[in-house]
């Protein structure tokens, strides 16, 4: 089982970067998919999150405009589009994969791609 994060770089303030992640050895189908960040001394945050059908996205109000998440159930991708984005918004970048069967939680993480916005 494993998430695999690509897509990250060095970008200008105001460019952008589409990142993808990539499952193997599962499928996605039944997650609820989403990207974190975690910026160096901070917290991982969520940036982007969508259900496992694809019907709903939920993002964090720093990005809402200028980022947007998307899935591919048949190629077990999600994508996040990141437009416009600011120096603030340098950090490691990272997959999550999610679901709850009853008492049951599967969680998994990417290792990270990282992004770097330069001012």
């Amino acid at each position: 089982v494993q998430l695999v994060e690509s897509g990250g770089g060095l970008v200008q303030s105001g460019g952008s970067l589409r990142l993808s992640c990539a499952s193997s050895g599962f499928s996605i189908r039944s997650y609820d998919m989403s990207w974190y960040r975690q910026a160096p001394g901070k917290e991982r945050e969520l940036v982007a999150a969508i259900t496992s059908l694809g019907g709903s996205t939920n993002y964090a109000d720093s990005v809402k405009g200028r980022f947007t998440i998307s899935r591919d159930n048949a190629k077990n991708m999600v994508y996040l589009q990141m437009n416009s984005l600011k120096p603030e918004e340098t950090a490691v970048y990272y997959c999550n994969a999610n679901r709850r069967i009853w008492a049951a939680e599967y969680d998994y993480w990417g290792q990270g791609t990282q992004v770097t916005v330069s001012s």
